[in-house]
């Protein structure tokens, strides 16, 4: 396996896109999540890295996987952990984000992760704060934490990220998760593909350095991963797809498309699925799946992150 650059003292206060990160950033977040899953899988685990800090979980969207692994992963690292129910808070009886800033900071937590359905809130209550600021989900904008964990995902099963290819298929255009990774990705030298319909990609889309398809048996012939999106209805106002029956028919990954791509092609999926939507159950649960993988990874690199920021807090910026 390719090694992973060791550790660098972190520049950063806070993890807000991967667009803010260098290669030896990445490269330093990466080692230290290899580090964090020796953790998980001891008998004993718990550390005391972030012992008498406070992580408060701030999600103004429902997300049950993503605040559970940070919440996991700050209570592994000995932080006091508050989730805050942005539903049950002054936030629905009219408070704007700056006053929930404010509040927020009153409560002197160390740690803020937040989640938020409007790309930018993030980095603006960044700004508010006397805290380190971890994007949860911004919008369509960026989900760091994701992108990395699956970085670290395909490293540990293929020994390298470079000279891979990867093909990042389906709703393109709503997905945080989708940007994330192609910066990332292509940071670490894959050959990032992206494969959907014309609807659901953004304009300019290969101005990122990615190679487009709009067939996906096409676009999977050769990959060494295949990605596949949610299909994220909730986001989408008017038609983008005729009809989730159709959308799977042409853009589904099944057995059959599947074997396009490398006999050892990795199948991933960033959670929650919809199968039958956007991936049949049999390659979910296939032996070329490593989903289940990747919520594990989750744990060690949002760890990673955490004590990343901490523990440079003298000299960040």
């Amino acid at each position: 396996m390719t090694a992973i650059s060791p550790p660098s003292a972190a520049p950063h206060r806070h993890l807000l896109g991967i667009a803010g990160l260098s290669l030896p950033d990445i490269h330093a977040l990466m080692s230290l999540a290899e580090r964090e899953i020796a953790v998980s899988l001891g008998r004993d685990k718990k550390k005391a890295a972030l012992k008498g800090r406070t992580q408060i979980n701030l999600f103004f969207e429902a997300s049950t996987r993503t605040q559970a692994s940070f919440e996991l992963a700050g209570k592994r690292l000995g932080a006091d952990v508050m989730n805050m129910s942005v539903a049950n808070s002054s936030v629905k009886k009219g408070e704007t984000l700056i006053d929930t800033a404010m509040t927020l900071n009153a409560m002197r937590p160390d740690i803020l992760v937040v989640r938020h359905h409007a790309a930018g809130a993030v980095a603006l209550l960044a700004q508010k704060v006397g805290c380190s600021v971890v994007n949860a989900g911004d919008g369509a904008h960026e989900h760091p934490t994701q992108a990395l964990l699956d970085a670290l995902t395909i490293h540990r099963r293929k020994g390298r990220v470079a000279r891979l290819t990867v093909a990042i298929c389906g709703d393109v255009l709503h997905s945080r998760v989708a940007r994330s990774n192609i910066l990332l990705l292509n940071a670490l030298g894959a050959d990032v593909r992206v494969v959907a319909p014309s609807t659901l990609l953004p304009n300019g889309i290969e101005q990122m350095g990615v190679r487009v398809f709009h067939d996906m048996d096409r676009g999977l012939e050769g990959a060494d991963v295949v990605m596949m999106l949610r299909l994220q209805r909730e986001r989408m106002e008017g038609s983008f797809v005729p009809s989730v029956r159709e959308y799977f028919r042409l853009f589904g990954l099944d057995a059959q498309r599947l074997s396009r791509a490398e006999p050892d092609a990795l199948v991933m999926h960033p959670g929650p699925m919809n199968r039958g939507v956007e991936i049949a159950s049999e390659v979910a649960d296939g032996p070329q799946s490593v989903i289940e993988e990747q919520v594990e990874m989750g744990v060690a690199v949002r760890m990673a992150v955490m004590e990343w920021m901490m523990g440079n807090e003298e000299t960040a910026s």
